[in-house]
């Protein structure tokens, strides 16, 4: 079983939830530390000859549109991180809807390439948000791996599958919830964002161990500001700045270790070894329905 490495490629100023968050009016005035930083965790992942899934945020792609065709130039997965950064939950249906087709058609202009996989700002899909998976198929998506497994500040479903699921029985569409692990029966993650920060390295390697001895894929995801020592910061209180940029001296180092220890595919790939050896023209979505009834697809077949 593989791991799959992701980054969500954003700024420094897109911290969600707080009141010193810029709205987007102001986003191209402010300093940017994305280029320096996406850069460098491509040479991160080129040195250990990995491929990641990098989910664009549609701004940035359209504002940085090399970084979109370099990533892609290195063999890895382009894929969409929304356009401008919204919780899904705090969008109705059309909001989110026109915001997910913007910036799939944005990234693809670029990319010159289908964009498959979506990831929600937050991982923001709550009960809430029941349109959420039927408005990604409408939108042309073909995965999506917003669904958080567990209770977070905003978003989570902790009672959410923990494997990969058919979100329909007759849609070719996939969810990839956010990994985690039971500690004494309750859902934790190690594997991105403030968790891998948090956590020392010999847990996250012994929980990854155990999460793919289940068979199931362990998914890391990181942001750019998170190996950024010299970046800006927001104002905000002392509980969100620890989680904003505890251990941030970590993370490169943790980042190798991942890498090195385990093997990574991006989305498309795992989709398409899960389909058997099948061509990928073969994984053609079905015609979108709004049910979402979950079924589990587990690691073979999808």
């Amino acid at each position: 079983m593989n791991c799959i490495f992701s980054i969500d490629v954003e700024d420094w100023y897109h911290l969600l939830d707080l009141p010193t968050t810029p709205p987007i009016a102001q986003w191209a005035a402010l300093p940017s530390r994305v280029e320096r930083n996406f850069l460098e965790l491509l040479d991160t992942l080129g040195r250990a000859k990995a491929k990641a899934t990098c989910f664009f945020l549609g701004w940035i792609a359209e504002k940085y549109p090399h970084l979109v065709r370099e990533a892609a130039r290195q063999g890895h997965e382009i894929a969409s991180h929304g356009y401008g950064h919204r919780l899904a939950y705090a969008m109705s249906s059309e909001e989110f809807f026109e915001d997910a087709l913007r910036s799939k058609k944005i990234i693809e202009d670029i990319s010159g390439a289908p964009v498959w996989g979506y990831r929600a700002a937050g991982f923001s899909v709550t009960t809430d948000t029941p349109w959420f998976f039927g408005r990604l198929m409408q939108a042309g998506y073909r995965y999506d791996s917003s669904v958080f497994p567990a209770p977070r500040g905003h978003g989570g479903l902790p009672d959410g599958n923990l494997a990969p699921y058919r979100v329909e029985r007759s849609a070719d569409f996939v969810e990839f919830p956010a990994s985690v692990e039971r500690v004494a029966s309750k859902p934790i993650c190690f594997f991105g964002g403030g968790y891998l920060r948090l956590f020392p390295y010999m847990v996250i390697r012994t929980m990854t161990r155990r999460v793919l001895r289940q068979g199931r894929p362990v998914i890391f995801y990181v942001h750019p500001r998170e190996i950024d020592l010299e970046s800006p910061r927001l104002a905000m209180g002392w509980k969100r700045r620890f989680k904003s940029y505890v251990n941030i001296s970590t993370t490169q180092t943790k980042i190798r270790r991942v890498l090195s220890d385990f093997e990574m595919v991006t989305f498309r790939e795992f989709l398409v070894r899960a389909k058997n050896g099948l061509q990928e023209e073969s994984l053609l979505l079905s015609q979108p329905k709004l049910a979402a009834a979950e079924q589990d697809v587990g690691v073979v077949k999808v």
